[in-house]
């Protein structure tokens, strides 16, 4: 079992993510397959966890490389007897843990486990993130109802700021909670500890945009945000309905030392997870700490449990 010491080793040995590094070409099934053969954080039993980098779909598209469709050929280089199943996982866009198991019993335990836990109104997850901006509070909890929209041609999650009792009944709406800690401000920038208690697509990114402090790499959200006279205000998502490219500061783009060119993956990583009878940990991904150390700020530290 890997413990908070393999912390340093694991993140040298994980890849930039399914991309090349830098330059937006996906990784081939078997590149990808190393790293996360590399990101093993923990194997107990019928248990196993891995750190999964950016822009690798849980389940993908029919012919598109997945980590689903990547798990017999992992069960074998693992030399695992049984197949594997998906416990939890964060989204395609995301980085970090990813809790795999080979019993089904044990994975419906563990899945009843994470909503026995929330409902209770303890935060099993715990995610890291930099984002361009700063909140006006050092720390707080973000409560805002959500739903899923189609905007133009585009699939959108927009908030409902008091949803109806019968909206949120039919399931049209989901009142979502995120409790947020800020860690470091740096250059504009902040590096935030979140912990959702609920579980909605995107949650985070959209709570994070209702603060006006879009999680870098973010080019679904990050438009909603606008500025006049340097001063953020929201816009509403009927204005930006087509996703683009996270504009940033010339300021920023130089700091970070980015080309205009370059792929920016997004800066949300899944850290830890709260089990039973354990504690599981990953440390954030190359892109995330070299992001860091060029703002000047330190790794993020793990929360206590």
């Amino acid at each position: 079992m890997a413990g908070r010491g393999c912390a340093a080793r694991v993140a040298a040995r994980v890849g930039q993510g399914a991309r090349t590094a830098g330059k937006g070409r996906p990784l081939g099934s078997e590149a990808v397959l190393g790293l996360l053969e590399a990101s093993v954080v923990h194997r107990e039993g019928a248990l196993l966890a891995l750190s999964k980098p950016t822009d690798l779909p849980v389940l993908g598209h029919p012919g598109e490389l997945s980590l689903a469709a990547l798990l017999p050929a992992l069960r074998r280089r693992l030399g695992l007897p049984a197949e594997l199943h998906v416990v939890k996982a964060p989204a395609r866009e995301c980085s970090g843990l990813v809790l795999l198991s080979s019993c089904r019993r044990a994975t419906e335990q563990l899945q009843h486990s994470f909503t026995t836990t929330r409902r209770r109104g303890q935060f099993p997850a715990t995610y890291s993130a930099v984002t361009v901006g700063v909140p006006a509070e050092a720390e707080g909890e973000i409560r805002v109802g959500l739903c899923q929209q189609q905007i133009g041609d585009t699939a959108a999650v927009v908030a409902v700021p008091s949803p109806g009792r019968r909206s949120v009944a039919r399931g049209e709406v989901k009142n979502t909670l995120t409790r947020y800690r800020l860690l470091g401000t740096a250059g504009g920038c902040a590096l935030l500890q979140l912990q959702p208690r609920t579980s909605f697509p995107r949650q985070l990114q959209v709570h994070l945009t209702l603060l006006l402090c879009p999680v870098l790499g973010d080019h679904q959200h990050a438009s909603r945000v606008g500025t006049v006279l340097g001063e953020p205000f929201l816009l509403p998502p009927q204005e930006t309905p087509t996703p683009r490219t996270q504009v940033l500061s010339a300021e920023l783009m130089s700091q970070l030392q980015l080309s205009p060119h370059r792929h920016l993956p997004l800066h949300l990583h899944l850290q830890q997870l709260v089990l039973p009878h354990t504690v599981l940990c990953a440390p954030p991904p190359p892109h995330f700490l070299h992001t860091l150390r060029l703002l000047g700020l330190p790794p993020p530290p793990l929360p206590p449990h």
